[in-house]
């Protein structure tokens, strides 16, 4: 072959490449995908390096790559001596480009990424994500010239065996006894209890992300004094770190998730909701252009302060064999529960789709399972398609 056509993978380093490839993709992604990316690329480095750097202690190499080497923001400040120390071994003993044409080290690094620092086996999504975050990487070199094909797309995914199930499993939802015991217990706690039950009706009402909820500002609900109203979401302000966000912002303002820039979604709401809701503004008083559901100082809801009421709340209301399952243990189960009360409540699909923000086979595969109580009445309305002759 000649010399023209080879690939550069012998004379690049895989930190170099890595670096360059997290700058070209910084701006172009949001916070959390620029997070996931620098774990992703963090966990492939170390798989990557030469010899283990026994004069680092591994979780300090992990955080001065994670942290500095593969944040973009944070490189372009003068890091302290110790990570500067790390990075620059970090560089010198790291693998050429040329070891993703080494099949044994490509296994070797899909086993790291595959795998907590505890030894146990990661989450069969977050396993996916890595593999999808490095095949990107990988995609760029062969367009590069840097490898002459992408060796995970090569390596298959039946390799991995991994099976990634999108539905929710039946023993995440809460039942309207629960719920009502729980919002009840948050809604009886001094100052900001109120609030906080607000907060969580809005999910299990309306279906919200928390990203979403946290984000609605007072103009955004129509609240007539009976009878339904409505939200109108069109921003979300998921919670990724000012590390990650180029405001510096722990919360990053994004558009809705899976649609066009600017694009809302409305959303109808039950009265018991509204007439909540129009007891936070007044007790608050809160104005128009301020947030609905705000933190303390009327800044964005942390992430970290509901996560900690909704806990306390569970372990206070729901019985110890309750608590232990997985009934309610994450906040974003609210809204599962909330979009199997719709698809049993004989909601169509469609329609429950455009209210939470799916796409309908994305809603079906996710909540097919968990709709039940209509049995039934599919089987009268099957019972007279008759093909036997009758005896």
């Amino acid at each position: 072959m000649p010399v023209s056509f080879a690939s550069k993978a012998a004379e690049t380093g895989w930190y170099s490449f890595a670096v360059e490839y997290v700058d070209w993709k910084w701006v172009r992604t949001s916070g959390n995908s620029r997070k996931n990316t620098a774990k992703a690329m963090t966990a492939a480095t170390v798989a990557l390096l030469r010899t283990q750097p026994g004069q680092f202690d591994d979780r300090d190499v992990r955080t001065a790559l994670r942290e500095f080497a593969f944040n973009t923001k944070r490189r372009s400040a003068p890091a302290p001596g110790e990570v500067r120390e790390i990075l620059d071994w970090v560089e010198r003993n790291t693998l050429p480009m040329s070891a993703w044409e080494d099949t044994a080290k490509v296994e070797q690094v899909v086993a790291a990424i595959s795998t907590l620092l505890d030894g146990t086996a990661a989450a069969a999504s977050s396993v996916m994500r890595n593999r999808r975050i490095l095949s990107l990487a990988l995609d760029r070199a062969v367009q590069h010239n840097i490898l002459r094909v992408n060796p995970l797309a090569a390596l298959g995914k039946r390799e991995s065996g991994l099976r990634v199930g999108q539905a929710i499993s039946k023993r995440s939802l809460l039942n309207p006894a629960q719920v009502t015991a729980l919002l009840e217990w948050i809604g009886q706690r001094p100052r900001r209890g109120l609030l906080y039950q607000a907060f969580f009706a809005t999910i299990c009402y309306a279906g919200l992300r928390p990203e979403e909820a946290v984000a609605l500002h007072v103009a955004d609900a129509v609240l007539p004094e009976t009878g339904w109203g409505e939200i109108i979401v069109h921003k979300a302000h998921p919670e990724v770190g000012g590390q990650w966000t180029d405001s510096g912002e722990v919360h990053e303002v994004r558009d809705l998730k899976g649609r066009a820039e600017g694009d809302t979604r409305t959303v109808p709401i039950h009265p018991d909701l509204v007439a909540l809701l129009r007891r936070v503004i007044a007790k608050y008083e809160l104005k128009p252009d301020g947030l609905l559901l705000p933190g303390a100082g009327g800044d964005t809801l942390a992430g970290s302060v509901y996560r900690r009421v909704w806990g306390k709340a569970r372990e206070a209301v729901l019985a110890a064999h309750e608590y232990a399952s997985p009934a309610g243990k994450r906040v974003y189960d609210l809204r599962h529960t909330c979009l199997t009360g719709w698809l049993n409540a004989g909601v169509p699909p469609a329609t429950v789709a455009e209210w939470a923000g799916n796409s309908v086979p994305v809603l079906l595969a996710i909540y097919a399972r968990c709709v039940t109580g209509q049995l039934t009445d599919y089987l009268k309305r099957i019972e007279g398609l008759r093909y036997l002759p009758v005896a």
